[in-house]
């Protein structure tokens, strides 16, 4: 049994659905935020192994949560993966400035978000 907690905050119910259900298949334990506030609010009362990050969410966004994360010595070294349906010229990179670790453009691939999360772990 996987042990390993995540963090998934996205506000399309659809998405976490879809996300949920292909991690949990690997054994990780998932929980889920719907807004950025409520999403810093988990990621700080879990503690996750590793946050999935919607960047654009109602409340502060993704990449606002990703730098407060950052910033701060408890929660800086928690890896953080920009899932968005974002995929404009630059935008990788723009993520990965800001400080997410890793990023990935929906609709995302069951094996590729598979890969990219155990990537974390092994």
């Amino acid at each position: 049994m996987n042990n390993r907690i995540i963090v998934h905050v996205e506000d399309n119910y659809h998405n976490r659905r879809i996300v949920r259900k292909i991690l949990l298949t690997q054994g990780y334990q998932i929980y889920e935020a719907e807004d950025g506030l409520g999403g810093l609010q988990m990621i700080k009362d879990v503690v996750p192994d590793l946050v999935l990050l919607d960047i654009s969410l109602p409340g502060i966004d993704g990449l606002e949560i990703v730098g407060r994360l950052k910033a701060s010595e408890a929660y800086q070294n928690i890896p953080v993966i920009a899932l968005t349906a974002s995929a404009m010229v630059g935008d990788r990179e723009r993520f990965l400035a800001a400080g997410c670790d890793d990023y990935l453009s929906k609709p995302v691939r069951a094996l590729t978000l598979i890969q990219r999360v155990n990537s974390y772990f092994t």
